[in-house]
């Protein structure tokens, strides 16, 4: 699956971030808390440096609370990161968060100067939303496409922190591949940069292994241990996707599938776990190795003697 979502205001926030990090006091980064590695941008890891972070699982009412608990405990293995899920549409533990920044930021106490906190994430991963409930009200612009946010911007929440929102960053490649699906089947992406079927049967894969009763009750299913392209044709087939002739239109079908596993009515659902994503890194890492020697061989063997 090829997705083209680095166009050129991303470039212009990555160099924004750069020059006024040195004067942050805390990172917030939001992520989507059904896929917690997947919507951690690596690039926000080397721009914030050793900053305090607050991670925010946003989204945590569309996903499974058992999950997101075992991503918290893996985040705050280090020291410097605090944790927090919530849904930034209706949630009393948004004033959380500004306590969390005055906790990270204990140099400030006292202070004439207001904590500074910058805001970061992925695109359509609530940033926006958030915002507005912090400051109480309505002052980022909120959609439901990715890449609403263009230009940096400076917050007042006026109880002593300044909060600097961020455009949504992508990184121009996907590694690995799989956390690019997980992505799109979450809408990170616009809908137009991606392969619906594509997406929908990956979906399908991987909620027909661990979500199963999910797929079972909602399209009313007696088995889902079949083929994902033949459990896609029968989801449609039942929803009544179906072109002349009998045939089924898999991208209607799929389309439905994506948007009530993002709407939650197939439950709350995580696509990924830290134990999951430790054996895909892994395995990732041993094929670049790989490569690498394999490289290196071929070069060693067109050497001119």
């Amino acid at each position: 699956m090829t997705i083209n979502w680095f166009p050129g205001h991303m470039h212009k926030a990555q160099k924004e971030i750069k020059k006024v990090m040195s004067q942050v006091d805390v990172v917030i980064e939001v992520l989507d808390a059904r896929i917690p590695f997947s919507s951690a941008n690596p690039m926000i890891q080397t721009l914030k440096g050793n900053k305090p972070n607050i991670k925010i699982l946003n989204k945590a009412d569309l996903a499974d609370p058992e999950i997101i608990k075992l991503w918290q405990a893996r985040f705050e293995q280090d020291n410097t990161v605090k944790t927090l899920a919530l849904s930034a549409n209706a949630d009393d533990r948004m004033k959380t968060i500004n306590s969390l920044c005055r906790k990270l930021a204990p140099h400030r106490l006292g202070s004439d100067k207001p904590i500074s906190a910058m805001i970061m994430g992925i695109p359509n991963v609530g940033k926006s939303t958030l915002i507005n409930s912090l400051a109480g009200r309505a002052i980022a612009k909120v959609g439901n496409e990715p890449a609403v946010t263009k230009r940096q911007q400076k917050i007042n929440l006026e109880n002593g922190i300044i909060l600097s929102d961020t455009p949504g960053i992508l990184w121009p490649k996907l590694d690995p591949v799989s956390c690019g699906y997980r992505l799109a089947v979450t809408g990170a992406v616009r809908d137009t940069a991606m392969e619906y079927e594509i997406v929908a049967l990956f979906a399908l894969d991987f909620l027909s292994l661990h979500y199963p009763e999910s797929l079972k009750k909602r399209y009313k299913l007696e088995d889902v241990d079949i083929d994902s392209e033949a459990l896609l044709k029968l989801i449609g087939s039942k929803r009544g996707c179906l072109r002349s002739g009998g045939k089924v239109d898999l991208h209607q079908a799929a389309t439905i599938i994506l948007n009530e596993l993002r709407s939650g009515k197939l439950g709350q659902i995580c696509l990924e776990t830290p134990e999951m994503m430790d054996q895909e890194m892994a395995e990732f890492r041993a094929m670049l190795e790989a490569k690498r020697a394999e490289q290196e061989a071929n070069e060693k063997d067109n050497k001119p003697q």
